[in-house]
């Protein structure tokens, strides 16, 4: 299904096209992080279909960009033969493939709906050539990379303003450039800070079941020289207490229209303790993330994952055979425990619908 390499110089981009409208969506298997660099080579729809599935490529902004490459291969083997309805049908096919792979992250279905809406446009035009409806689509993926890694640039710029100097601030799961195009939404805001000197010091939960934190923000914080601390999920209320940790801040995967926010699973029970120690808990996550049609958390669908990956995580069984087991892979934290929410267009506070809308709609540019 892939094909495969070791990575031999500097670290690559999680997510990037190779060659033109018939070239490839190249991966860094983060599965494999942090003990082996590793890029996978996709050249189908089905390829990044499970790549999506297996967390090979993870991070709601990467999984939109990834789906977007994917759009790409699926028109890269379409027949020049055919007309516009049967390219439309085997297009629609492969949106509904890799719509199918994760349900939480709205950045998927924002980013293949963009895609079809540009088949669409083009495929207006009277005799339009399928070397012309790939050259666009292809187009239309690379904007969408390139806006993200734009936002990102944008979100730390905005973020860091908020941690004062000499900060401690705790962070979950990992939203940097391993699940973006570059830089990051919540590792982004950390990233800026640091560069600005504000001598900020990060504790990173591990993240439990599949250590996120723990694999891949703590390689991603040591590539770029911020001092951080490890620790297991259960001792943040512990670090709170004693004192270490000023801001609290992590990405999302998707923000309703009231500013609940789903997040990787143990995010919720931050917020809580957040707020228990009088602590500001941030949520960095750019425009793409806020889905305005969901009037509530409530209604964002929560991907449960299967049991192996609590029960015999990275391979080893750590449970009893047959225990029962409820791996849900998100949880929704309500806007009244978000101090503020932190775009690309700027900090939203307080963390509203009124907020939300004066913010991002109409869309100011960057």
């Amino acid at each position: 299904m892939f094909d495969a390499r070791q990575l031999t110089g500097p670290p690559l981009p999680s997510v990037r096209w190779e060659g033109g409208r018939d070239g490839r969506l190249v991966l860094l298997d983060q599965t494999r992080l942090p003990l082996e660099e590793r890029l996978l080579a996709c050249h189908k729809v089905p390829d990044v279909v499970e790549a999506i599935r297996q967390l090979r490529v993870r991070g709601a902004p990467a999984i939109g960009i990834a789906a977007a490459y994917g759009i790409c291969l699926a028109a890269a083997r379409l027949d020049p033969s055919q007309d516009v309805s049967q390219w439309r049908e085997e297009l629609q096919h492969a949106r509904t493939e890799l719509a199918q792979s994760r349900p939480t992250a709205v950045n998927l279905f924002w980013a293949l709906d963009r895609m079809m809406r540009v088949f669409e446009e083009t495929t207006t035009a009277k005799n339009v050539s399928l070397s012309e409806l790939q050259d666009r689509l292809l187009a239309e993926a690379h904007a969408i990379r390139d806006e993200d890694r734009q936002m990102c640039h944008s979100i730390g710029r905005h973020g860091a303003d908020l941690l004062p100097p000499g900060s401690g601030v705790l962070t979950h799961c990992n939203a940097g450039g391993l699940a973006t195009a570059e830089y990051g939404t919540a590792l982004g805001v950390l990233f800026t800070a640091h560069d600005q000197g504000k001598q900020i010091h990060v504790y990173v939960d591990e993240t439990r079941p599949l250590l996120q934190g723990a694999r891949l923000t703590t390689w991603e914080l040591a590539q770029h020289s911020v001092p951080h601390t490890l620790i297991c999920d259960s001792m943040a209320a512990q670090v709170m207490r004693e004192g270490r940790v000023q801001a609290v801040i992590t990405g999302a995967d998707r923000i309703a229209a009231n500013g609940d926010a789903a997040n990787k699973i143990g995010t919720y029970g931050l917020a809580l303790l957040a707020r228990a120690h009088q602590i500001p808990f941030y949520v960095a996550a750019p425009s793409s993330t806020f889905d305005l049609t969901l009037e509530s958390g409530e209604a964002i669908p929560i991907e449960e994952r299967p049991a192996e990956e609590v029960t015999c995580g990275f391979g080893r069984r750590t449970a009893p055979e047959g225990v029962d087991v409820y791996n849900p892979a998100f949880d929704v934290t309500p806007a009244s425990l978000i101090t503020a929410l932190i775009t690309e267009h700027g900090v939203i506070r307080p963390v509203d619908r009124s907020s939300i809308e004066r913010c991002l709609s109409p869309t100011p540019p960057l």
